[in-house]
């Protein structure tokens, strides 16, 4: 059978009879692309907490990394140094109610305050959620209204041990005004959203099996290339659900009190970690989003990291004084972990080739990793760290930039420009947007 140039999926379906389950599998076949072809973009948000240790993590100097060694917490990025970017001196000036990290993790993507609320922190004045959009769903809109770029989900929002409670501290992305969005953070519900229903996660029957007949007779309907594609992303479910499936005793959030197992899933942080990268990278080979969030824990997060031989919390050894040279070392192998899981995901990206086209996944997606402080005892919402790596929004790498006392509003403004989004023109709080987006990144 041939097919013409171009034909939309569903009329493919219906013209085998063949039902809607196999959809998610069709997201990136050539043939089945849209008439006018749209160069694939991809960001993806990674959120680690409680501020860094500055005089470890900023690069000495500004300018071109060249043969100088990255500071010891982004020395994971090496293999990668020429896709890297880092932005020093933007800060979030966002005031108002809330203590120091529940602005700095409410206002970080929204560049807005936080509503009047009954959310209590330390001695500053209680707030509620933030009172706008954040920005990675604001770039979801307006993909979602061009029909070349809209995705099955729009946006997908990843966790890792984010705490089973509502609050302003454990929130970062927002659909709009109080409109808070819960990330998840166990694999076997972002599994069941991303390849099917769950109901019994003790006896996880097969997605490919429910639908191998029907990919087998849109397999036979492809041309070569596309049963190539296709046959490569269903072993790639295949293999991810057999990892689930041999772990799921020991990853799974306990039903229901999670507090019972809190020890238990601090443990496997560094398991669930790589689950959800490899689940965040196959959605994206997949095109099941083109914007996506990875939060590690919360703000005020406090794993204890023992596979570090960290016993303290994060949370609680960043509040020491930088003159505590244990606690900073400790804090910088913290971070220094998050940075390592960062540059797996792009590792992984990068050697997923892109479907239907050229290059990796990495060549046409940027993370942009970073913090709702600049630094954990202090509460400072200056330094913010950003650190880019990847190629997706065509910004110049291999390079560290300073924009000193530049609202991060503006970073904001930069990211969704360069998503295409060049008609936004504010963002968040109008008050901090200045001359609109950063410029001398490209």
């Amino acid at each position: 059978m041939t097919l013409p140039g171009t034909i939309s999926r569903r009329n493919l379906l219906r013209r085998l009879g063949v039902g809607s389950a196999v959809l998610p599998f069709l997201g990136n076949l050539p043939s089945l692309a849209a008439a006018t072809a749209v160069p694939k973009q991809r960001l993806v948000v990674v959120f680690s907490p409680d501020g860094v240790v500055k005089k470890n993590f900023w690069p000495a100097e500004s300018g071109a990394f060249g043969n100088r060694d990255l500071p010891p917490i982004l020395a994971a990025f090496t293999p990668f140094k020429d896709r890297l970017l880092t932005l020093k001196g933007i800060n979030n000036k966002v005031t108002g109610d809330g203590d120091g990290h529940m602005r700095g993790m409410g206002c970080l993507l929204t560049g807005i305050e936080l509503l009047p609320g009954n959310v209590q922190g330390g001695s500053d004045t209680p707030a509620g959620w933030a009172s706008g959009i954040s920005i990675d769903q604001e770039i979801k809109h307006h993909l979602q209204a061009n029909p070349g770029l809209a995705t099955r989900f729009g946006s997908l929002e990843f966790g890792v041990l984010v705490p089973n409670k509502a609050d302003t501290w454990t929130r970062m992305v927002y659909a709009g005004p109080n409109k808070p969005v819960a990330p998840i953070d166990d694999p076997y519900q972002m599994f069941a959203k991303l390849y099917g229903e769950t109901r019994d996660r003790e006896s996880m029957r097969s997605v490919l099996d429910e639908v191998c007949e029907d990919l087998a007779r849109v397999t036979a309907a492809l041309p070569a290339e596309d049963r190539r594609i296709l046959e490569e992303h269903a072993a790639l479910v295949r293999g991810l659900e057999r990892d689930l499936a041999d772990q799921r005793s020991t990853v799974a959030h306990p039903v229901p009190a999670l507090e019972q197992g809190v020890i238990e899933q601090n443990d496997q942080m560094p398991r669930i970690s790589r689950m959800q990268i490899e689940l965040l990278v196959s959605a994206l080979s997949a095109d099941f989003t083109r914007v996506a969030t990875l939060q590690y824990t919360n703000s005020v997060g406090q794993p204890h990291m023992t596979w570090l031989g960290v016993d303290e919390g994060q949370h609680e050894l960043s509040h020491e004084p930088n003159s505590n040279e244990a606690a900073q070392e400790k804090l910088t192998k913290i971070n220094a972990w998050y940075a390592g899981e960062v540059a797996h995901l792009a590792k992984r990206l990068a050697e997923t080739p892109e479907p239907g086209g050229d290059g990796s996944l990495l060549d046409h997606t940027t993370i942009v990793w970073t913090n709702e402080l600049g630094e954990g005892n202090s509460h400072s919402r200056d330094d913010i760290p950003w650190v880019l790596v990847g190629g997706g929004l065509g910004f110049t790498t291999g390079r560290g930039l300073e924009f000193p006392g530049v609202p991060h509003n503006r970073f904001l403004i930069t990211l969704a420009h360069a998503m295409g989004h060049t008609s936004l023109v504010r963002f968040g709080n109008p008050d901090h947007c200045g001359e609109g987006p950063l410029t001398g990144l490209a």
